[in-house]
């Protein structure tokens, strides 16, 4: 019985021959998936790190090599550690800021059967630029309260809730024996009881004036212990008049308060002008001299807002534009771990007894924890390339106080200060700044993945 003969190593040599040629293809094939985006990285991501650390160890014209210079410079310049407080500032202040009330909204508008509206109203500003957001701001907070919303309402509540003045900015008319003095309005010598002593005022703008004035008039003869006279406005619309004179047209200054101050300073007596500008101080000792005075209240500018864009409160503002755009999106983000969440755990709780805060804190937000971390630390990232607000909104006085590590990073190489070596030394700054918050993303999202 015959048998047939095989050839081992022929076999051996064409199997090797194949799966080479195998795996010679599998490579190919990655290359040619993977290549383009390998390429569009490394000119994008890679070459600019590589290009700006080296970058960072030349001088402003990147002629010389300085070392470790601009790092130097960097740690020793107060504008940069001002902006390394600011974002310091930024990331204890915002993220955490904005998580809770994506989280509050997230919870509680889940309940509302209109939920839908709102989160599309709490997530419309993510559709504006962050440039026009910070133009948006910057109008609103504007000081004077003909421009800015925010003081516009502040005023008109004062003026509801507060006793305001009709007359800002009244001064004496000269000649007349009254001078001012530290928006105090009084007469420059005594006056004895039993005198009249009238008070012509300019400064005031006839259209500012209440419509309920009338006519200024001439006091009545006062009584022995009485001091009478009236405060007017010494001006006729339209020109014509006699300065000091009490005439048709010079409007009586309704509502300002007069006193009568005694030599040692003390207030002895005091009256309201009534229609026409008439007071009378009663109550006076026969004989004895007084100083005419009209209060500094009668004449003050009133409420007027507060300097909200000034260098106090300009980080407030700026951080409040910023949870304002980005609450919508941690209410979306959160409300969909919501979404997701096994129901029958709360209603377990409840059933046991729970209230609705013990449910929240102990069985809501601990199964929300995965995606509060991945929110948190997303905005973490986020402020601390925070550039464009802090670039629109503080005006040129508050800048500095604004300032933070990108903006400042951009100054200083394009904004003025063409030295990029200084430049590049900020950006590596940042990068390093952001890498641990990138990492512990990456990290979570490998931990998701493999559960």
């Amino acid at each position: 019985m015959s048998r047939t003969a095989t050839v081992p190593v022929q076999i051996r040599g064409r199997g090797r021959g194949a799966r080479g040629h195998g795996r010679t293809r599998r490579w190919l094939l990655v290359a040619s998936f993977l290549g383009p985006g390998l390429l569009v990285l490394g000119a994008l991501v890679v070459y600019p790190i590589v290009y700006t650390v080296v970058r960072s160890f030349f001088d402003k014209s990147g002629a010389s090599f300085v070392g470790w210079q601009n790092y130097v410079t960097m740690f020793t310049n107060d504008t940069t550690f001002t902006a390394i407080r600011n974002n310091l500032m930024w990331v204890i202040v915002a993220p955490v800021t904005v998580t809770i009330i994506g989280l509050v909204f997230a919870v509680l508008v889940d309940k509302l059967g209109w939920k839908t509206a709102f989160r599309l109203i709490v997530f419309m500003p993510m559709a504006i630029s962050m440039l026009a957001a910070g133009v948006i701001f910057r109008g609103m907070f504007q000081e004077s309260p003909q421009l800015g919303v925010v003081n516009a309402a502040i005023v008109g509540v004062q003026s509801v809730f507060g006793d305001q003045s009709s007359y800002p900015g009244a001064k004496p008319r000269d000649g007349f024996g009254i001078e001012a003095e530290k928006g105090i309005i009084a007469t420059s010598a005594p006056v004895e009881a039993g005198a009249t002593q009238n008070f012509p005022l300019t400064g005031v703008k006839q259209s500012e004036l209440p419509e309920t004035l009338v006519d200024a008039e001439e006091a009545a003869g006062p009584g022995s212990t009485e001091i009478s006279g009236t405060v007017f406005l010494d001006v006729i619309r339209g020109g014509g008049g006699t300065d000091g004179e009490i005439e048709k047209g010079k409007k009586g200054l309704e509502g300002v308060r007069v006193d009568a101050v005694s030599a040692d300073g003390s207030i002895r007596g005091y009256a309201t002008t009534g229609a026409g500008g008439v007071y009378t101080i009663q109550g006076l000792e026969a004989g004895e001299s007084y100083r005419i005075a009209l209060p500094a209240a009668n004449f003050d500018a009133g409420a007027q807002g507060v300097s909200w864009l000034s260098a106090s409160f300009i980080n407030v503002v700026v951080i409040l534009a910023y949870v304002w755009i980005w609450a919508g999106f941690a209410m979306v983000m959160i409300a969909s771990g919501l979404s997701a969440m096994d129901r029958s755990l709360q209603e377990a709780a409840r059933t046991d007894g729970a209230n609705e805060w013990q449910v929240f804190t102990r069985i809501t937000a601990p199964l929300l924890a995965p995606v509060l971390v991945v929110v948190f630390v997303t905005l973490i990232i986020n402020v601390l390339k925070i550039f464009d607000l802090v670039y629109v909104i503080p005006p040129g006085a508050s800048k500095p106080a604004a300032n933070v590590i990108a903006v400042e990073m951009w100054t200083v190489s394009f904004g003025g200060g063409s030295n990029q070596g200084l430049g590049s030394a900020l950006a590596i700054l940042l990068l390093v700044l952001v890498l641990p918050s990138m990492i512990i993303n990456v990290r979570r999202f490998r931990e998701e993945r493999s559960r």
